[in-house]
């Protein structure tokens, strides 16, 4: 049995960074797993450890993890003399998570330029919306890797 514990404030910010997590499209089990390996003062948690934390099934707990590796979203790692697994954030990836965010701008940017193309005039106010989305990714993608170059400078 683990000796694991967060405090009560530590369990009130897991779900608060959970229901941010579950927002944008993730499950909830998996957005309070990836919230208490954010805020958890122990950077490696054992799946028991994790489940009787948040008080969650046992399948739903091995679900969500599975679909938290399966998106890169953390990993785990195995300790010598110890057959348990601990699972751990990737947020020390987060420029790599960053790039990736970028490439996939830069892809749909680039179906939405052929979807704008071939769009029929007649939705002249919708047009007008994808035009501007496109307008703004394509500023986002020229732009970013200036403030990449000017934290950086920051924080030499």
């Amino acid at each position: 049995m683990s000796d694991f514990k967060i405090t009560k404030a530590q369990l009130e910010l897991v779900e608060k960074l959970g229901v941010i997590h579950e927002k944008s499209g993730m499950q909830p089990a998996a957005s309070r797993i990836m919230a208490l390996l954010i805020i958890a003062d122990r950077t490696e948690l054992a799946f028991d450890e994790i489940q009787q934390t948040l008080g969650i099934s046992k399948s739903s707990a091995s679900v969500s993890i599975n679909l938290l590796l399966s998106i890169n979203k953390i990993e785990y790692m195995t300790k010598v003399g110890d057959r348990k697994r601990y699972f751990r954030n990737k947020i020390r990836n987060w420029k790599d998570d960053m790039k990736q965010g970028i490439e996939e701008i830069t892809a749909i940017n680039s179906i939405f330029k052929e979807v704008l193309a071939q769009r029929s005039k007649t939705t002249k106010e919708f047009n007008q919306s994808l035009a501007e989305i496109i307008d703004f990714m394509e500023f986002f993608q020229k732009e970013i890797p200036g403030i990449f170059k000017k934290w950086e400078a920051k924080n030499k």
